[in-house]
């Protein structure tokens, strides 16, 4: 299943889940699969919340959402430059979810279904809008950077941040420095 969405217009309003009613999950319910959200990018970590998910998955069940955000770019009301970004963006997103999908194979997930969603926006607000969206998205599963500056921004604005109290679902922070076989262990 393949999905794109796009929010470029929607500049002058923010939109929080703490401000709309957020829809009941429906992961276990019959007809319905629970999906771990994560989001691919070009950060080393992304491979530790990778593997995590689809081991819990291999364990249990459900199914991954590999979301790219295409986030804004400085200038972007010149249509062309706008339009030239969002195409190169795509294309990055769909060589990033190939990749994604190697790494899965080669590691012995190849059974391990998955999703593909491209969004445009800023990265917090259009997951939150992809957890609402999707009643099935069950758990968040980010990766968190090993080096000296932080976790990164989206653990820090997500998991660490004042919005991790109300936040829809449960977040799992995966260790960026971990190796494939501690992965493994822990999920």
């Amino acid at each position: 299943m393949r999905r794109e969405t796009s929010h470029w217009y929607v500049v002058d309003h923010a939109w929080s889940w703490q401000h709309s009613p957020m829809k009941k999950r429906r992961s276990f319910e019959s007809g319905h699969r629970r999906k771990f959200l994560l989001v691919i990018d070009e950060s080393q970590e992304v491979d530790a919340a990778l593997f995590y998910a689809a081991s819990r998955i291999s364990h249990s069940s459900g199914s991954i959402v590999m979301a790219y955000v295409v986030e804004p770019q400085q200038f972007q009301h010149w249509i062309k430059v706008r339009e030239a970004q969002l195409e190169e963006e795509t294309q990055t997103a769909k060589a990033m979810f190939r990749l994604a999908r190697r790494k899965l194979n080669q590691a012995g997930f190849e059974d391990i279904p998955s999703e593909e969603v491209i969004c445009e926006g800023v990265k917090s607000e259009e997951l939150e809008k992809l957890i609402d969206e999707d009643e099935d998205i069950a758990i968040l599963v980010l990766g968190a950077a090993s080096e000296a500056e932080g976790p990164g921004p989206l653990v820090s604005s997500l998991a660490a941040g004042k919005a991790a109290g109300s936040f829809p679902i449960p977040i799992t922070i995966v260790p960026g420095n971990l190796e494939f076989e501690e992965i493994i262990a822990l999920a």
